[in-house]
């Protein structure tokens, strides 16, 4: 009954069965190990963030360009604030509400841009306290500039006069008549009894969508490995089911000889069964 398994058909069906099995564990296993490598890489830049709110500040220019070793780092800068900015659909806590960026003017002729605070609700200019007047020194974690459309940052056009989505040197330098630094600060406290924005870790090395897609090709190698094994299963099955029915008679060649012996059958009787006489022979005369 299972001599069908050494026909060539199922020797190619075994062999790739035994090949995709092994195969797909290996893939599998692979994305499960780079989920829980970006999981590791995420605890480490959050310890990382953590640690630095412990470091001594150093200066702005000494930790440039932002990288993530200096992502977190704590910076100081000195200068005046000028314009402001608001950079609404940011959530804090679970709450809806909007940063406070202004934009400090230091001698080196360019601006940083610093978050003095959060507010919840709809950006309000009025709601939002003014700067400090005169020279000011800044302290808070350094942060790389964002990129819209990522980690949850807007990519929206279109806002109001005086609001931007991103905070970033591309976004800013058309707001503003003066160079930007590629990179900006979260004070440590809020400014004027505003929220203070805790610092993220770097672009990279959270949880983000790469990491739930790892995650998510883990279980399909996984589900294939099961299709692969339900599919042999159930083709082995119905050979089976053939090959007792051949051996029953019951199979599609006993059909077809009973077929083909009815129609021999109806071909040599005439209507009231009485047999049929050959074609071109005269019956005797009586």
């Amino acid at each position: 009954m299972y001599r069908f398994l050494l026909t060539p058909r199922w020797w190619a069906i075994n062999v790739f069965l035994l090949l995709s099995i092994p195969f797909c564990v290996f893939m599998g296993s692979w994305q499960l190990g780079r989920f829980e490598d970006r999981v590791d890489n995420h605890r480490e830049a959050e310890a990382q963030v953590a640690d630095a709110k412990k470091d001594k500040p150093r200066p702005l220019d000494d930790l440039l360009p932002v990288t993530k070793a200096t992502s977190g780092k704590q910076a100081t800068a000195t200068g005046r604030y000028d314009t402001q900015l608001l950079v609404p659909g940011r959530t804090l806590d679970d709450k809806d509400g909007y940063y406070v960026l202004t934009l400090l003017r230091t001698g080196t002729g360019r601006a940083l841009p610093v978050v003095r605070g959060w507010l919840p609700g709809e950006p309000d200019p009025a709601k939002a306290p003014a700067p400090p007047a005169g020279e000011v020194t800044v302290t808070g974690a350094l942060q790389a500039s964002e990129t819209p459309g990522s980690n949850g940052v807007s990519a929206r056009s279109g806002l109001p006069e005086g609001q931007t989505a991103a905070i970033s040197a591309a976004s800013l330098i058309n707001l503003v008549p003066y160079d930007v630094y590629d990179a900006w600060v979260t004070l440590n406290r809020g400014d004027s009894g505003m929220r203070a924005v805790p610092a993220s870790a770097p672009g990279g090395t959270g949880l983000d969508l790469k990491a739930f897609q790892n995650l998510g090709y883990t279980a399909e190698w996984f589900a294939f490995v099961g299709f692969v094994i339900f599919m042999w299963f159930r083709l082995f099955r119905r050979e089976v089911e053939l090959a007792r029915d051949a051996e029953l008679g019951l199979g599609p060649a006993a059909d077809t000889a009973d077929t083909a012996d009815t129609a021999d059958t109806a071909d040599a009787a005439d209507g009231d069964g009485v047999p049929r006489q050959a074609s071109g022979v005269s019956s005797p005369v009586q």
